[in-house]
């Protein structure tokens, strides 16, 4: 089977991103406020995927434009996971009672 490779043109890959930005923010503006917390779970799990894509891409970076824009992808991915988890916690903490908290 002969592989193919599709480029994508600037124009077409910003319009892409940014479709795909208005229509996220347009689903998680309608999520109601008790779904927040099992959604950044969800979301977490795909931020760590996104991590894992960042470091494959990183470690077969070959210019130093690459190895910047990778380890980018790394940096901003790995905070966004871990400031996911930080605030999942926070938000799980709101809802144990006074006594689960002593204990």
């Amino acid at each position: 089977m002969i592989e193919q490779i599709v480029q994508i043109d600037g124009f077409i890959a910003l319009y892409i991103f940014m479709l795909a930005a208005f229509v996220g923010y347009e689903i998680i503006g309608k999520v109601p406020a008790i779904l927040h917390t099992p959604l950044m779970s969800g979301s977490n799990f795909i931020h760590g995927i996104v991590l894992v894509g960042a470091m494959i891409a990183l470690g077969q970076a070959d210019t130093q434009l690459e190895k910047m824009i990778g380890f980018l992808g790394v940096f901003l991915g790995a905070g966004n996971a871990v400031g996911g988890y930080v605030v999942t916690e926070r938000m799980l903490e709101m809802f144990k009672s006074s006594k689960d908290k002593k204990s």
